[in-house]
């Protein structure tokens, strides 16, 4: 790999994307893969990104290391640790493409019955269920193995608790942490970690660090509900990408 303009044009922002959705804007990140896979390939990518992922992951929770939701975590991380053990062991019989189609679809239908619902029919806040928690839990888990996809899963389950935006952020933040810590094993075992890999993880570090800072400025901001309009319609332009995306790879 070449450290050239053209890489630095690509992977600059891309990092700065994945940034700010670790800092609090969730789904801007799923646009960061597709983008480093124009210059390299899609397991390539994901191995740069991994790295990448566990910095920002250290300064997004040491940012809201005192403000995250106990109980949501709890209800959430039983299941994901069953999704990823069911997404290692289905990988080479589910097509990440379908995987994508299914996700982008639900969280279409999600965010928009939402927004369509309006403030005057808003529903009151919901509390976190170990039913609802393990299920959703089990699809973050599935979805973030098969196809990097675990945020809007995560977002569909948690938004209707209704929690502050640096809470709602914050259990985020431990959360996905734990799981990419998790992912750090199958990949040693693919032989991902090259070199060369890590070698462009590092160069981005200092990108990954300032882009996340940045993301959490920003969403301590921005009041409650723009924030959630914000996120409703990030979720909404992240189900149409993944509903292209899968329909393509289909067809």
């Amino acid at each position: 790999m070449i450290f050239d303009t053209t890489f630095f044009a690509v992977m600059v922002p891309a990092v700065i994307l994945m940034g700010l959705s670790k800092g609090g804007f969730s789904g801007l990140g799923l646009l960061s893969l597709p983008l480093m896979a124009l210059i390299v390939s899609p397991v390539q990518a994901a191995a740069i990104m991994l790295p990448i992922l566990i910095v920002q992951d250290v300064v997004t929770v040491w940012s809201y290391r005192r403000e995250f939701d106990r109980r949501t975590l709890a209800t959430l991380l039983p299941g994901a640790g069953l999704g990823i053990l069911a997404g290692y062991l289905l990988a080479a019989r589910v097509s990440d493409a379908m995987v994508g189609l299914v996700v982008g679809v639900i969280s279409i239908g999600f965010a928009l019955r939402r927004l369509l619902a309006g403030r005057a029919q808003a529903t009151p806040a919901r509390r976190p269920a170990w039913a609802a928690g393990t299920l959703w839990g089990w699809v973050c888990g599935f979805t973030s193995m098969i196809a990097h996809a675990g945020g809007p899963p995560f977002q569909i389950y948690v938004m209707p608790l209704r929690l502050a935006p640096p809470v709602f952020v914050g259990t985020g933040a431990i959360f996905f942490a734990l799981i990419n810590w998790i992912k750090v094993v199958p990949y040693i075992a693919l032989g991902q970690f090259t070199g060369e890999n890590l070698a462009a993880s590092a160069v981005l570090f200092p990108v990954a660090i300032i882009s996340t800072l940045a993301g959490v400025w920003l969403v301590r901001r921005i009041p409650a509900e723009r924030f959630y309009a914000l996120i409703y319609w990030l979720l909404v332009a992240v189900g149409l990408k993944l509903v292209v995306e899968g329909v393509r790879a289909l067809a």
